[in-house]
């Protein structure tokens, strides 16, 4: 069988099987797994990337039935059963895992992402990074304040988890981390602004914990607007549309982050078209009950890639939200319904447990809403903060990786550096693709 992808879905599925008498070729286009909720900690200097990353071969080294290839997927082929790579090798199947995961969506204006990079990869974060740093180095440069002031103004387009804590941390290192070391300007009076089109921030959580949340991040210093829509961005910042009849709003910034939108890979409108399957606005594959493809009992999408719903006994089907620990049961079952099969088992529906949401805010502050087999809890604040580090030192991969984090956590913590400020080059500007 081939599985698709090094991600959490493809990660879990290829362990779900080991000791199974099935000979796995897992075939992702980078050589590690990377532990995505943390990869903003890289973009912001907290954390090396090695700290948040493993590679795939060290990971299935003691696992015979798993071999990992360094490939980038162009194409399934349904009917002659393989997969095709883009230089030109094809990997027979029996069975098919795909959790090629998703990419960045700029509605339709592509032509952003020069000026707006998002964040899905370690090459996302280091350019971030980069252009972060060498903001401040610009500013510092600068004599005229005019021409200063966009250099330290940042912008995060996106009210969800990864923006509200992108913009956190953004005003952290501001605060915290950079004054002192400059001789020309203050860094704490950097502008960090959150732009979210709807109505409040963490949509996904209950209006309280988002309340908390801008409470939180307005404490910090950053500037929350919501109902603001962009409707564009260039080189020298970008323009913003209020709620209402507000006249549009020009905002002058060299560093724009994009938190915004979410697209499922473009192998999954491939394997729809290839498939006849059916996907939704963002392109994600409408998936079978298994998580099959409709009509391919021998193809899985898991993750990002699957519109799936989960159907719990008792309930009406209800769909599955992109985030990790989604993308991890869907790898379960779906090793699980390949062990069916051939077995001569029926296979069984995809049931999703949803344990809550958290997302931090900065130093001492985040929101959580976990959802227990008995109730819901709700809290914010140093305690929030507290169990949002250790659910993440918990499930990252590897002990040294655990490790590695703690250590470097304590250190920021009590020293309020972030050493991972390591960048190349001196030109703070967009680079071309």
């Amino acid at each position: 069988m081939v599985i698709i992808g090094c991600g959490f879905g493809g990660l879990e599925a290829a362990r779900a099987l080991r000791g199974a008498d099935v000979a796995i070729t897992l075939v992702d286009k980078t050589n590690h797994h990377l532990f995505q909720p943390l990869l903003y900690q890289v973009a912001t200097a907290g954390l090396p990337a090695p700290a948040i990353a493993a590679p795939a071969r060290h990971l299935f080294r003691d696992q015979d039935n798993v071999t990992t290839l360094l490939g980038d997927v162009m194409a399934v082929d349904p009917a002659a059963r393989e997969v095709r790579l883009r230089d030109g090798q094809a990997l027979p199947y029996d069975h098919l895992v795909v959790a090629a995961g998703a990419t960045h969506s700029y509605f339709g204006r592509d032509d952003w992402a020069r000026f707006a990079p998002g964040l899905k990869t370690l090459a996302d974060a280091f350019e971030i990074r980069r252009r972060v740093l060498l903001a401040f180095e610009a500013a510092e440069k600068e004599s005229d304040p005019g021409r200063r002031d966009p250099w330290l103004t940042f912008v995060v387009i996106g009210g969800g988890p990864t923006g509200v804590e992108m913009a956190g941390t953004l005003a952290e290192i501001a605060r915290d981390t950079l004054p002192g070391e400059f001789r020309h300007i203050d860094p704490a009076a950097a502008r960090i602004l959150l732009v979210e089109g709807g109505p409040r921030v963490l949509q996904a959580m209950p209006e309280s914990l988002s309340a908390s949340a801008r409470r939180q991040l307005e404490k910090l210093g950053v500037e929350v607007r919501v109902g603001s829509r962009v409707t564009a961005i260039d080189g020298e910042g970008l323009e913003v549309q209020p709620a209402g009849d507000a006249p549009a709003l020009r905002i002058e910034s060299r560093c724009i982050v994009w938190a915004a939108g979410v697209a499922a890979s473009p192998l999954g409108r491939q394997i729809a078209e290839a498939t006849g399957a059916q996907t939704d606005r963002a392109g994600r594959v409408v998936v079978e009950p298994d998580l099959t493809v409709p009509g391919h009992p021998s193809i899985s999408v898991i993750g990002d890639l699957a519109a799936a719903q989960s159907h719990q006994p008792g309930h009406a089907p209800r769909p599955v939200p992109g985030v990790s620990p989604a993308a991890k049961q869907m790898g379960r079952s779906a090793a699980g319904n390949i062990l069916h099969r051939l077995r001569g088992e029926p296979t069984q529906a995809f049931r999703y447990r949803d344990y809550g949401n958290l997302a931090t805010i900065g130093r001492n502050s985040a929101v959580v809403d976990l959802w227990t087999p008995w109730r819901r809890i709700e809290f914010s604040g140093w305690p929030a903060w507290v169990f949002w580090l250790f659910a993440h030192i918990y499930f990252l991969i590897g002990f040294r990786n655990r490790l590695v984090v703690l250590i470097d956590w304590a250190s920021a913590y009590w020293s309020r550096q972030r050493y991972a400020r390591v960048v190349t080059g001196i030109d703070p500007g967009v680079r071309d693709a």
